[in-house]
């Protein structure tokens, strides 16, 4: 297939039904602002109406209003913009969802929780691939309760492995939780989750899933997936901005025995009782632990609310129609200077991002950044491309690709 020119790819950019999004984020038309930004899956854009809204934030409610603004909204600002990103990307109904703290505080939070679910049981599982912190934080909540590890089978197809042999090795009959990343960080391969939530319930163990390459550029349907514990991050696909705070799911069935391993003041049932003992919130609240932080909340109502608007299913198909555009442009541009495209070739099956594969990916990621296509670079070989549907344009897919092409060509 002769690959898309420069017309093609313009002619997609003016009859994309979400081109007005990108209008709505600040990309300069200066030196520093890229010629291909593919690292919002790392970083989004800042929306213009969060620049706007933080602006009130600081003068006003926290300028001029002060401590008043604690009862003005702040207080409830953690259910509120968690009910948000329930409704626009998680699939979840309202009172399940809470925004506060760091994705990796989440999680802790989330397996702590799900192994409570399950005080029988003595084995928390995961996969020997995902995200760094997702590994060291299943091995600190065994280490901390006394529990084992059991890793998935070795390799890109561990969740595969599931699927056909349940929890194999004797994990299924004494697992707690299962910790697994619904878009894999590396490879962008998007997990059937709820075949592989029925797999886990099947096996008697609670299902938590880490939604941060998921939320925002894939389709979610957690209630209906009878998903357990979710968790994940805003400052991707969400765009609300560097050090964002994380959300958190917990099944509305599970509240009345959900245990939150940090307990703290605005967790609890009373906030301004000041009690000797703690008692938990009813409800989702009780996973809160620290004072709401308001500047990084509003970020996400902004960020969110922009995804809410555009639809994730519009938002889905643009971000396929993107990465199939990369991948032919790589396949046909790039595959005879030993690239491979290490995603799945299944649109489908994988998220808004594309990795490629080549030996001297480091200095590829390197280089280009200096030619103004910013992607990023992961260990060993991989050079990945996020492609954010509600900013990125088919023309920086198609200037990335070119690019790189003239790169590897030489002088």
């Amino acid at each position: 297939m002769t690959a898309p020119t420069l017309d093609d790819v313009l002619a997609k950019d003016a009859a994309d039904p979400l081109r007005s999004f990108r209008n709505r984020f600040i990309i300069g038309d200066g030196a520093d602002d890229p010629v291909a930004y593919l690292d919002g899956n790392s970083l989004g854009r800042l929306p213009k109406a969060t620049a706007e809204r933080l602006r009130d934030v600081v003068e006003r409610e926290w300028g001029s209003r002060l401590i008043r603004s604690w009862a003005d909204g702040w207080l409830g600002l953690p259910e509120r913009v968690g009910d948000l990103v329930g409704s626009a990307v998680l699939g979840a109904a309202p009172g399940q969802v809470v925004v506060a703290d760091s994705t990796t505080v989440n999680i802790a939070k989330a397996v702590h929780a799900a192994a409570t679910l399950r005080p029988d049981r003595r084995v928390l599982v995961a996969d020997p691939t995902d995200f760094p912190t997702d590994r060291y934080l299943v091995e600190s909540v065994a280490d901390q309760r006394g529990l084992k590890v059991g890793w998935l089978a070795d390799g890109a197809g561990a969740l595969d492995t599931v699927l056909d042999r349940g929890l194999d090795r004797g994990l299924g009959d004494n697992a707690a939780a299962v910790l697994l990343s619904a878009v894999d960080y590396r490879t962008a391969a998007f997990a059937d989750v709820p075949a592989i939530t029925a797999v886990v319930h099947e096996a008697g163990a609670v299902m938590v899933w880490d939604l941060s390459h998921a939320a925002g550029s894939v389709p979610l349907l957690l209630d209906a997936d009878e998903v357990d514990l979710a968790v994940g991050c805003t400052y991707k696909y969400l765009n609300a901005g560097p050090g964002a705070p994380a959300y958190l799911y917990a099944a509305r069935r599970h509240h009345e025995r959900l245990d939150n391993a940090l307990p703290g003041w605005i967790g609890a049932d009373d906030v301004f009782a000041m009690a000797d003992r703690y008692v938990p919130a009813p409800g989702i609240r009780r996973m809160l632990s620290g004072s709401p932080y308001v500047l990084g909340l509003v970020a996400v109502e902004e960020g969110v609310g922009l995804v809410a608007e555009a639809g994730i299913e519009q938002v889905r198909a643009k971000g396929i129609a993107l990465t199939e555009l990369l991948v032919a442009l790589a396949d046909d541009w790039l595959a005879s200077y030993g690239v491979e495209v290490a995603s799945p070739r299944d649109p489908e099956r994988r998220g808004a991002h594309v990795v490629l594969r080549h030996p001297d990916a480091h200095r590829i990621d390197h280089e280009l950044a200096a030619r103004g296509v910013i992607g990023d670079y992961r260990n060993p070989d991989l050079w990945r491309l996020g492609l954010s549907p509600l900013t990125t344009s088919y023309e920086e897919v198609w200037l990335a690709m070119q690019a790189t092409r003239e790169w590897f060509a030489g002088p």
